[in-house]
């Protein structure tokens, strides 16, 4: 599992293990806090064709969806 610290997680790279739409290479565009400043939302982007998706930020842990930077 890797560790994320959720105010670091802007414009950080990652790669999917599975292809998405036969893109791999993604950057986390936004993040969305609540109140509490816990990390509730989060966008990425993919590199190739801009396309951005909604993801759920603790499947970023999982090291068999995502690969932390560009691989």
């Amino acid at each position: 599992m890797h560790q994320i610290n959720p105010k670091k997680l802007i414009n950080s790279k990652w790669t999917a293990v599975v292809p998405k739409m036969k893109e791999k290479h993604f950057m986390v565009t936004e993040v969305e806090f609540d109140e509490d400043e816990k990390l509730i939302g989060c966008s990425i982007e993919a590199v190739m064709s801009k396309r951005v998706f909604e993801i759920e930020w603790r499947d970023l842990k999982d090291e068999t969806q995502w690969l932390q930077g560009w691989k």
